[in-house]
């Protein structure tokens, strides 16, 4: 049986997908980028500042699936520039300190021309 996430503290699903889904004991968390959910806008001048608003949120989408970031066991990241990657790290670092398996790959184009996405797959048992 499939339970979809939902929550107001992380930004709305912009388009037809759901923030997450919980399967088998495991949360699939959609991509997470720095959209304030209270404004509905992007925030963050610098890839720094965007990274820690698209982890804040990753944080209200685990919390609203009854886990932590402790629990999380792969994410997927992605980057508008390569040359981001070291700041990008150091920001992460500080809220994924269990090291959970990764990719990081930078892509042509994210939505809404963001700096980063980052997603999520975590155990809720």
């Amino acid at each position: 049986m499939l339970q979809i996430i939902s929550t107001t503290k992380a930004p709305a699903a912009i388009g037809p997908y759901s923030q997450g889904i919980i399967c088998n004991g495991m949360l699939f968390a959609s991509g997470q980028i720095p959209i304030n959910p209270a404004t509905g806008e992007i925030e963050g001048s610098d890839i720094r500042e965007q990274t820690d608003l698209v982890c804040r949120n990753i944080g209200a989408l685990l919390e609203a699936a009854g886990t932590t970031y402790d629990k999380v066991v792969k994410t997927s990241c992605f980057l508008a520039d390569m040359a981001d990657f070291a700041a990008f790290n150091e920001v992460y670092a500080g809220y994924f300190t269990g090291k959970p398996a990764r990719s990081c790959v930078a892509v042509k184009t994210l939505p809404k021309n963001v700096l980063c996405e980052v997603e999520v797959i975590a155990s809720v048992e």
